[in-house]
């Protein structure tokens, strides 16, 4: 028989994907560093090259010393230790344009070529759009924490809330361009439609929903500093349940804004996923599954038990910036497998 048409390269979501995962990584680090409100402004082609004499370097550090985070919290810094806060933020937002380029550069291409069958179409704009919409949502959270709040007494920093929508956006757009690229890369297993294979499909969703909510949950922990209110485990310093847990006005107020509850939270939600992850695996070994999807859901019971010792070991030892690093890339992991495995469950078109 002969080959049919060759329909062309397919788009290199797996590869914008993780160009994606590597900005998600490089934020986590620029956060951990509190390097996020070195450069006080914002310009898609201007900044891109970064200050090189010394009068363009003390100017720059000028502008960052009109701001709260320096007038507060780093009145002492040297312009040595500013250039490395800088340069951590310079980074982190160039590699946000590499994603950029990453998306938009390829689907032009491939548009222009007609290598894009019309869904593909609708799903490359909506993955160029959503790359376009993360980055006016990172200098909006920036902005949040350049402004003066002469009525808080908390040290500078961005709105937690702003920065779980900059997290949630990049997961969404990961998620999205993994789950893409494994639709196009991996063929779909004709899996008998058994009652315990639909419920196992259901459970992975699910299971899966819960691992990014988990991960969103760390944004309000950075945000607000949480993992260094009580570095204790598996107890919150000598209770269950800590004193301060409702401290705040309205009680709805504390899930969001209470660094106690914000730990807590994300405690509880990390068991959760973990529990959740081990009833999967435990009940995937009751159904005939073919190799790749065992692989996925071994992988994911693996993975998601180093995440829990990681983010343990994190809050025992004080957040050290690596250990963190690592365990916020963790995350990223979890959220791999699990929708490797949802992919492998997939249900074949008829």
């Amino acid at each position: 028989a002969r080959a049919g048409p060759d329909p062309g390269p397919r788009p290199p979501a797996p590869a914008a994907g993780g160009a994606v995962a590597g900005a998600v990584v490089l934020g986590g680090v620029t956060r951990l560093t509190e390097s996020g409100l070195s450069m006080v402004d914002w310009h898609l082609l201007k900044e891109m090259k970064p200050p090189r004499t010394q009068q363009e370097w003390e100017a720059e550090f000028q502008k960052y010393q009109q701001f709260p985070e320096f007038k507060i919290l780093n009145h002492d810094m040297t312009l040595t230790e500013f250039k490395f806060i800088w340069y951590m933020e310079y980074s982190h937002r160039m590699w946000g344009r590499v994603v950029g380029l990453a998306y938009i550069l390829p689907a032009a291409y491939f548009w222009r070529k007609g290598w894009l069958s019309r869904p593909m179409k609708g799903c490359v704009l909506a993955l160029c759009g959503l790359v376009c919409f993360q980055g006016l949502l990172g200098w909006y959270m920036v902005k949040s924490g350049l402004e003066e709040k002469p009525d808080s007494y908390d040290i500078p920093r961005v709105s937690q809330y702003r920065l779980a929508a900059h997290l949630g956006s990049a997961l969404v757009l990961y998620s999205a361009s993994l789950w893409t690229g494994l639709s196009l890369l991996l063929p779909r297993h004709k899996l008998p439609e058994t009652h315990q294979l639909i419920r196992l499909r259901q459970y992975a969703h699910g299971t899966t929903a819960l691992i990014f909510l988990t991960a969103l949950s760390g944004a309000f922990v950075a945000g607000l500093d949480a993992g260094l209110v009580y570095n204790s485990f598996p107890k919150m310093g000598e209770r269950w349940i800590p004193d301060d847990l409702l401290a705040f006005s309205p009680i709805l107020k504390n899930i969001f804004e209470n660094p106690t509850t914000v730990q807590f939270d994300h405690r509880i939600l990390g068991i959760t996923s973990v529990t959740a992850v081990t009833a999967l695996y435990l009940f995937s070994r009751k159904i005939p599954l073919p190799r790749r999807a065992r692989m996925a859901v071994t992988s994911l019971l693996a993975v998601a038990c180093l995440q829990v010792g990681l983010g343990i070991s994190t809050l025992l030892l004080y957040v050290p910036t690596p250990l963190a690093a690592t365990h916020q890339s963790g995350s990223l992991a979890l959220l791999s497998m699990a929708l490797w495995l949802m992919s492998e469950l997939r249900r074949v078109p008829k």
